[in-house]
């Protein structure tokens, strides 16, 4: 079994069902929700560490461009902040997809250290625990989505 090729399909899966729901989001949907957690913060949220953890240690992230200056942690007081755009979401998504099979072939993942101080756990651990994440808020994401009968495709691997 290659792991490095399950890696990439499985992240290539969970940003393809990331992609869905935001597709199949509406314009009401993506504003709404109790704040921090409306539509359009959990997404930034999951691409934001998906991208984070992507890199073999946090010092080799380079943040996204059009990143904007605050936390991306959904769970303590966050600051109200301009919405991203569905548009710009779906652009980092693709950045980040895109280079997702460059980065799992950089990536050392027979280290014990995952690169990141407020893990620890060996590499590998690291890039199933991101890839849950991942997927994780996707299902957030799809159940609301699923109130309205939203036309939503599981994909098992790319």
């Amino acid at each position: 079994m290659d792991i490095r090729a399950a890696l990439k399909s499985q992240y290539h899966a969970a940003f393809a069902m990331l992609r869905g729901a935001i597709e199949n989001c509406t314009d009401e949907e993506w504003l709404a929700g109790e704040h921090p957690r409306n539509f359009w913060r959990i997404v930034t949220h999951t691409i934001f560490y998906g991208h984070l953890y992507l890199m073999q240690t946090e010092a080799d992230f380079v943040p996204w461009p059009k990143n904007r200056e605050t936390t991306m942690d959904l769970y303590g007081e966050q600051p109200i902040l301009e919405p991203y755009s569905k548009a710009e979401l779906l652009e980092y998504l693709s950045l980040i997809d895109g280079m997702v099979d460059e980065q799992v072939d950089r990536l050392d993942l027979d280290t014990q250290d995952c690169g990141f101080s407020w893990y620890s756990m060996p590499k590998l651990d690291h890039q199933i625990v991101n890839i849950r994440h991942i997927q994780e808020h996707v299902g957030q994401l799809r159940e609301r989505l699923f109130e309205r009968d939203a036309d939503l495709r599981w994909v098992g691997k790319a």
